[in-house]
């Protein structure tokens, strides 16, 4: 697959969060990835400021949104899919393991509106499926370890790695959470780093490694290979999962984590309403040492 997909970035800071705008450049048909719902947890209400600008710049641009394509069910931002799909129709496809992410968290959250089958999603990708936008071809890539639901899309010389990979002064990402696995992670990225060298990745996130005063989002698989710091050619599995394992053990849960998981595993729909008409998130409640 040799195509160059039409790419538009855009970045939001409060999350860290890369979306994208990808297009045929002949057929003007495209597909949202990773689209951000604006989140405030302190009030708990929402916006959709986000998604209406790539929505703007669609429009601007002459652009078919027909898919709203999420990389894994995240735990950082919610998701701004439904906002595509009831604006423009687009379809909301996950790769299909999102099924064991919502068994997983089902019970966690006394989710008991949600069917665990990935129905809330319209399409459920499977390994190596391909469906078409405009004149190109998308591949699916399962690429689990972050989540168990993880997806890479392949577009023409272009891979939207999700949670999979950060930039190579950054390196990969947390293998913690539950159904993360470390070893498995090292083996989708090392699928991923078997793609031709010159292949574009596109990342969700971007931190800012020390020592850089810019974000970036877009790598190439010759630039990992040789640069990254967890995953450069010589580093073996055993090293890796050592490393990943190590450093989850000193990371903190990301803000947003409660209520992204809960909105993202039913396709970014909320939780139905209570009987007074207003929705709940909820907050799992634990003890901590030996309180």
């Amino acid at each position: 697959m040799t195509a160059r997909p039409e790419i538009h970035a855009f970045f939001d800071e409060p999350t860290h969060t890369v979306s994208y705008l990808v297009a045929d450049p002949a057929a003007r048909q495209a597909a949202v990835i990773d689209p951000v719902l604006d989140y405030d947890p302190a009030t708990g209400a929402f916006d959709t400021r986000s998604a209406a600008a790539i929505l703007a710049e669609a429009e601007r641009l002459g652009l078919n949104i027909v898919w709203a394509l999420e990389t894994h069910v995240h735990a950082d931002h919610l998701s701004g899919a439904p906002f595509f799909k009831a604006r423009t129709g687009a379809a909301i496809g996950i790769g299909e393991h999102i099924r064991d992410v919502q068994r997983i968290f089902r019970p966690v959250f006394g989710a008991d509106d949600l069917v665990a089958d990935g129905g809330d999603f319209d399409r459920l990708f499977a390994d190596g499926d391909r469906f078409a936008l405009g004149e190109l071809e998308v591949e699916v890539l399962h690429t689990p370890g972050h989540t168990p639901a993880d997806v890479s899309y392949r577009i023409g010389d272009a891979v939207f790695v999700g949670d999979t990979l950060f930039m190579p002064d950054y390196g990969t990402a947390r293998a913690d959470f539950p159904g993360g696995d470390a070893r498995q992670l090292y083996r989708s990225i090392r699928r991923l780093l078997d793609l031709p060298a010159e292949t574009r990745l596109f990342m969700c996130h971007d931190y800012k490694a020390p020592g850089r005063d810019d974000y970036a989002w877009e790598t190439t698989v010759a630039a990992q290979r040789r640069d990254s710091v967890h995953v450069r050619d010589g580093v073996s599995e055993d090293d890796f999962v050592a490393m990943r394992t190590a450093r989850d053990a000193g990371l903190a849960a990301p803000k947003l984590l409660l209520p992204s998981i809960q909105v993202n595993m039913r396709a970014g729909r909320f939780p139905p309403a209570e009987a007074n008409g207003v929705r709940y998130l909820k907050i799992p409640v634990k003890a901590a040492g030996g309180a």
